[in-house]
């Protein structure tokens, strides 16, 4: 789920914090969340697209186009879908693609919509086949088709469904098969967060959960946020616990340094996962290349976890590069190591060789 909420406001009081009167972290996802439109800041672009769909279809009277949001994880994008059934002012059904496994389970979901009810299938790329294309039938004509018996005596009874918004999230958009993503009349990608639009969620999170943050403070756990707003406010409440434990309760610029360096996050984000990778790298295979799988066992993580949570990361932020004869380390990964890179260490055209 993600959880986040943008704020213009600033809390750069002195005041120490009351354990007392602090929110369980239990139900914060949904108290973090924006829910309107007006409050969901650092998407700009897809704020404004999506605020043209919804209110042109109020002006037509009629249930907005199905809509799909893909992204990285933790950008809002079930967090926009919650925000579309409420600016509609519509109850809000939630799945996700790996609950629906036959089409019956769609089938059932489906019939007991209401009229213009916002129904949001999360991860929708991962639904199975038979599903899907009853999906199909569903997005176009509101329409599905139930079949009663099997083999040759099987009977298909058309079931008529009131018309719906479709929300589908998801996370890998080139695993949705074309006629599934051609039957969205609004896609809207999610860019991963400037640090500035960060530190407004951040000041908006504190806010809502009784955090007084000194000045500079929000903008050192933005910073390390890795441009993702969950990322940030799980931060946030790492930092506000290190201060009720082991300082006076103020939330500093110094003690957020603190209690990120406590939990293994440094200046520019990485964690001990990504450090391990480029230590293994730099340290272990002289900068590389060298294969996903022998990379794997040398920081004893699963290839799909290096592969799809420290690689994305590395490679945006310019640390890691991947080539065809496997992973090499750039010359800014041997940097922030504290490392001199060996002469004739590989560059982006060596390493294809």
């Amino acid at each position: 789920m993600d959880d986040f909420n943008d704020t213009d406001d600033a809390f750069d009081t002195d005041e120490a914090l009351d354990p007392h009167t602090l929110p369980q972290d239990q139900p914060l996802d949904s108290a973090l969340r924006p829910s309107r439109l007006s409050e969901f800041g650092g998407q700009e672009r897809v704020n404004s697209q999506l605020g043209l769909v919804i209110e042109a279809a109020r002006h037509r009277g009629s249930v907005p186009e199905h809509i799909l949001l893909s992204g990285p994880p933790g950008l809002g994008k079930t967090t926009l879908a919650m925000i579309v059934a409420n600016e509609l002012g519509v109850p809000l059904r939630v799945s996700s693609g790996p609950a629906i496994q036959h089409a019956g389970d769609l089938a059932a979901i489906l019939s007991g919509l209401t009229e213009g009810e916002v129904f949001f299938l999360d991860e929708i790329h991962r639904m199975s086949r038979p599903a899907e294309e009853m999906l199909y039938l569903a997005m176009e004509d509101f329409r599905v088709d139930v079949v009663v018996g099997k083999g040759p005596g099987a009977t298909a009874i058309p079931l008529e469904i009131p018309p719906f918004t479709l929300v589908g999230a998801t996370t890998r958009a080139g695993l949705l098969p074309g006629p599934l993503r051609d039957r969205f009349g609004f896609t809207a990608q999610l860019d991963f967060y400037e640090s500035a639009a960060l530190e407004k969620i951040v000041l908006r999170s504190a806010g809502l959960l009784n955090i007084s943050l000194e000045t500079g403070t929000a903008q050192v756990i933005a910073s390390r946020s890795r441009g993702t707003p969950r990322i940030a406010n799980r931060l946030l409440r790492r930092v506000r616990d290190f201060a009720q434990v082991r300082t006076d309760g103020k939330l500093t610029p110094e003690v957020a340094v603190s209690a990120l360096e406590l939990y293994e996050v440094d200046a520019l984000g990485l964690d001990r996962l990504d450090r391990a990778v480029l230590n293994a790298l730099c340290q272990h295979f002289g900068g590389g290349p060298v294969g996903l799988g022998t990379l794997a066992i040398a920081v004893a993580e699963e290839t799909d976890t290096v592969e799809e949570v420290a690689e994305p990361f590395l490679v945006r932020q310019g640390f890691l590069m991947r080539t065809p004869r496997g992973r090499v380390a750039t010359p800014k990964a041997w940097r922030h190591l504290g490392l001199t890179p060996p002469e004739g260490h590989p560059t982006l055209f060596s390493a294809g060789q």
